[in-house]
């Protein structure tokens, strides 16, 4: 039987790096540089937006200063469920494919501390949070008969599909401590410990025009997987203007991430070869939020927030590969750019909430050589788009919550939107037997020097439960 491998030399000359691929970029943007990490019910419900409000452990996600607004203790646990769908539409043909998770998504507190003096500090409160969100992704396109690769006179396949798959968790525990100073202004600072698993795969699957058999190829290096641990630091002020006006500012420096990957060639005893990992550093952008708040009164409050990205990513370099990578970065990414809107309403024990969060595409405008219009094998053809690999988001949430005193419970529904492209299948195919993943020098090898470049609609729908306790 033969084995087969998909050799991608992944993304091209000028907009992409040569022996890396699509997921890669993907993953060092959507996971590594994550600004989007959820947490209670009450703070996803207002978009993530709390940077001048504060008054619990969410803060630590956004600024720090809020834990010193806090004037009694507080724990809460919450529950999230989450389903992810990609729809792939390729030459006229789509697929969609739904996935489902539930998991503990946020456990926090906040222990408060008033000062008995006569000083101005009015209380010095302390607070942890834990959040957790599942990072699965599974990107299906639809085959094309048009699309055909000749290795010989008696071995020719046309695409029959291709597979992006991803799954593991990204997690963030933060400790902060947070001072109030006579009422009127706030600060704190925190520190952060992020952590990643991640599985990752990226299949073609090629039918023979000759018996109609398929066979399954691996894209170079893959699978691989990576356990990842990450440190940052924040700090941030929160200051108020007159009784119903609050301003907020917090830097969180770069996530300086140890990344240990291990590729599945590695670990084959065809070749006699023993369990290894390759090391990578990676430093994710430093961020700033400004934040604004319009407390009316006890019953309605409104939130504003902006972050945006002040360093770019950058891998330690090694070699070729993460020069060539920074370079990328350095060329093609925009600054992170973030705009989040929240707003709570209260009616006695009744709360009402809604928010909207917008992220814009990480990436310039890439033009990329792609197979002819509608996926013919036709002359190549030069296009540009505005949202490769990853897209504009935009999510829309709404929640509901219920005070029982000294306990109180939380729900809130969210969905997050994006379109993007996805560029796939660019490099070389070989079809070799006896040949696992991995670099090597293969006997019989056909060049694809055009993209497939299917569009992709992603839709995220999460629902969050949150129990807390006040005292």
């Amino acid at each position: 039987m033969l084995k087969k491998s998909l050799v991608i030399m992944s993304i091209s000359a000028a907009f992409f790096v040569q022996a890396q691929d699509v997921s890669l970029i993907r993953n060092t943007l959507d996971v590594y540089s994550n600004s989007q990490i959820g947490g209670s019910a009450r703070f996803n419900a207002m978009g993530g937006s709390n940077g001048a409000l504060g008054g619990d452990a969410n803060a630590l996600l956004t600024n720090p200063a809020g834990l010193g607004v806090a004037i009694s203790g507080e724990v809460s646990g919450t529950l999230s469920v989450m389903s992810n769908k990609n729809t792939s539409n390729y030459a006229g043909s789509s697929f969609g494919y739904k996935v489902n998770n539930a998991d503990l998504g946020n456990v926090g507190g906040v222990m408060t501390f008033q000062l008995m003096t006569e000083s101005a500090w009015k209380f010095v409160n302390i607070g942890v949070n834990f959040s957790n969100q599942s990072i699965d992704n599974y990107i299906e396109t639809p085959g094309n008969s048009n699309i055909v690769f000749d290795f010989d006179a008696n071995n020719s396949s046309a695409l029959a599909r291709h597979a992006y798959d991803r799954y593991g968790t990204l997690s963030k525990t933060s400790f902060g401590v947070g001072a109030n100073y006579n009422h009127n202004l706030y600060i704190g600072m925190g520190l952060n410990f992020s952590n990643v698993s991640l599985d990752q795969s990226d299949t073609a699957a090629l039918q023979s025009l000759q018996n109609g058999s398929v066979d399954y190829l691996s894209k170079q290096n893959t699978p691989y997987f990576e356990r990842s641990s990450g440190f940052s630091a924040s700090v941030g002020v929160i200051g108020k203007l007159g009784r119903n006006f609050r301003l907020g500012a917090a830097i969180e420096t770069p996530t300086f991430w140890d990344i240990d990957r291990s590729y599945n060639f590695y670990n084959d005893p065809q070749f006699g070869d023993d369990y290894a990992v390759e090391n990578r550093r990676l430093t994710s952008p430093m961020k700033a939020t400004l934040s604004a708040a319009f407390v009316a009164n006890k019953n309605f409050s409104m939130n504003l927030d902006y972050t945006l990205g002040l360093t770019k990513p950058s891998y330690k370099v090694y070699g070729g590969a993460e020069r060539q990578l920074n370079d990328f970065f350095d060329q093609n990414q925009r600054s992170l750019s973030e705009v989040k809107l929240g707003a709570e309403y209260r009616v006695k024990q009744f709360r009402l909430r809604g928010g909207y969060s917008y992220t814009a595409s990480p990436f310039d405008a890439l033009t990329v050589s792609r197979y002819g219009a509608n996926g013919t094998s036709g002359d190549p053809v030069d296009q540009s788009y505005n949202n490769m690999i990853l897209g504009d988001r935009n999510a829309l949430s709404f929640g509901l919550g219920y005070d029982f005193k000294s306990f109180y419970i939380d729900a809130t529904f969210q969905n997050i939107s994006s379109t993007f492209n996805n560029p796939l299948l660019f490099g070389v195919i070989d079809q070799t037997e006896g040949i696992e993943d991995g670099y090597y020098s293969p006997s019989r090898l056909i060049s694809s020097s055009e993209y497939v470049v299917s569009d992709v609609k992603n839709v995220i729908n999460n629902f969050y439960v949150t129990f807390g306790w006040k005292f």
